[in-house]
């Protein structure tokens, strides 16, 4: 009798659901016997776009899942897990007693470092030190774009989803399913409590990692040939654009970058009364749509997949011109001290 074959879809998508619901469970343990306010409290001031304390715990559920996953799924990639946990023990203290930037930033340059030492590939140096440049902006800018109700969440949910797809339309990629789909799943758990009314944030312990592993993951990928260069950037597109062109018009006007601040197109979007909720689901639909041409531009040749990736990186700026149109309109017509 022939032994029936699970399709590798059925297993990613069980992944999926178990890591969301070890998640969820965590979590929500944490908050039930109120261990989570002594961990870490997001309290409101005015760089904020919550009211009222809220705690910082949704790390401890989706790290520890995603690097576990890593741990059991991935021999290969156990050093991408080593990094996830390396990184979520240094952000809880920042997130608990806060460190120095500097301090900060040097955690993030060795994980990051690591990650090249134990994946290498044979680029020449200036290319090598231009990936080590662009992984630790990811590992800051997950971070940078948590500021919303289900924001960073939802990214993840969608960007890692993209990766097991794709990953699971390759032979070779069988690994990257089941830590992509672990990956995505915890955060679909982390989001049930986060959506608006968020219950709970998710922390440097969790945006830090959660950047890194979009990164880590990303290059493993490439190395691998699971997918083009592209690919992790399009995954992630919405989260680039806004962090960047965020990062380089505060550069622009002077201002210190890793100071708190509400000039992120979400943030004006939920300041200009959007709210949280629609905020989030208008994002997801972006989030979504580059997800489905990412994945359909693979099948096409090279210079396709090229005009494909400009196409949507210009869609996502006419969408950013929109929004700063009607934030300009927004600023005119009500007083400063009345925004929300």
């Amino acid at each position: 009798m022939a032994i029936p074959i699970v399709s590798p879809w059925l297993v990613a998508l069980v992944t999926a659901c178990i890591a969301a619901l070890a998640c969820t469970v965590i979590v929500s343990s944490l908050l039930r016997t109120g261990f989570a306010w002594r961990l870490a409290t997001d309290v409101p001031n005015d760089r904020s776009l919550h009211v009222r304390p809220t705690p910082r715990v949704g790390g401890w559920g989706v790290s520890p899942v995603a690097a576990i996953a890593l741990l059991a799924f991935a021999p290969s990639l156990r050093w991408v897990g080593i990094g996830v946990l390396f990184l979520a023990a240094v952000s809880q203290i920042d997130d608990r007693r806060g460190l120095p930037a500097r301090l900060r930033f040097a955690a993030h340059v060795a994980a990051v470092t690591g990650l090249l030492a134990a994946y290498p590939a044979a680029l020449p140096l200036w290319a090598v030190c231009a990936v080590a440049i662009a992984l630790v902006w990811l590992v800051n800018l997950y971070n940078f774009m948590d500021g919303a109700d289900g924001l960073a969440g939802g990214m993840a949910v969608f960007g890692f989803a993209g990766y097991a797809v794709a990953a699971l339309a390759q032979a070779r990629g069988g690994e990257l399913v089941l830590s992509c789909a672990a990956v995505a799943g915890a955060a679909a758990g982390f989001l049930v409590l986060n959506f608006h009314p968020a219950r709970v944030f998710l922390g440097d312990a969790g945006s830090i990692p959660l950047g890194f592993l979009a990164g880590a993951l990303g290059w493993c990928g490439w190395r691998a040939d699971v997918w083009p260069v592209w690919f992790p950037v399009m995954a992630f597109a919405p989260f680039i654009a806004d962090a960047s062109i965020t990062l380089v018009r505060r550069l622009m006007r002077g201002e210190k970058f890793w100071h708190a601040h509400r000039d992120h197109y979400y943030q004006r979007m939920v300041r200009s009364g959007l709210g949280h909720r629609r905020v989030a689901l208008y994002w997801y639909v972006v989030m979504g749509a580059g997800i489905i041409v990412a994945v359909y531009a693979l099948r096409l040749p090279v210079v396709q997949q090229w005009i494909v990736v400009i196409s949507w990186l210009t869609t996502l700026a006419a969408m950013g011109a929109f929004i700063d149109v009607r934030w300009r309109r927004f600023q005119r017509t009500v007083p400063q001290s009345s925004e929300l």
